[in-house]
This record gives C-alpha cells, sequence and structure tokens, in this order.
C-alpha cells in the first residue's frame, strides 16, 4: 500500500481474469453499500441494516483474503527469491492491519 509522500516501488501484474473477479466482488459489495444507504434513509428495521452491514463486511473480508493469498504467492515468493527479505516485515505489518 502506498503511504502519502512515498513512492510505491513494487509493480503489480495480475491476471486479467483475477483483476476482473476482484473488481466483480467490489461491485457487488459497492451495490449492497448503496442498499444499506437506502434501508437508513427508509428507517428499515435496525437489525435488518446490521444483517446486511455483517454481510458487506463478510465479503470485503473475502476480497481482503483472496488479494492476500495472490500477494503472497506472487509478490512475496518473487521478492525472497531475489533475496529481498524485508519483504516479510511488510508482510507481517500488513497481516497486524488486517487482523
Amino acid at each position: 500500500m502506498e503511504h502519502p509522500g512515498q513512492k510505491c516501488t513494487h509493480s503489480v501484474h495480475h491476471s486479467e481474469a483475477f483483476k476482473a473477479e476482484l473488481i466483480s466482488r467490489l461491485n457487488r459489495i459497492r451495490g449492497q453499500l448503496g442498499g444499506i444507504s437506502r434501508m437508513i434513509e427508509e428507517d428499515v428495521y435496525c437489525d435488518d441494516v446490521l444483517n446486511q452491514i455483517s454481510s458487506v463486511t463478510a465479503a470485503i473480508s473475502g476480497v481482503k483474503r483472496k488479494l492476500l493469498e495472490a500477494h503472497i504467492r506472487t509478490c512475496v515468493v518473487e521478492q525472497l527469491q531475489e533475496g529481498r527479505e524485508e519483504v516479510v516485515d511488510e508482510l507481517m505489518t500488513t497481516i497486524k492491519k488486517m487482523v
């Protein structure tokens, strides 16, 4: 992840199918978020809204897991093969933020 004032030095090359799958999932999540906004505007019962929020949270977690797996299998492995062991510290920082 790029931080303010820091230029990302890593390049990622995911397959078009992988990117399409992530974009599709994120578009569904965007739709779910819009639905939650409408539910709140329409004073839908709180428990129903909370259940929809839980569904969005689970969907986002699914995207995170899929991307983390791809990151480990490609980016991390490649960097380790290049002798760039600092990638392990970067990965640990990312995992700590996720859990």
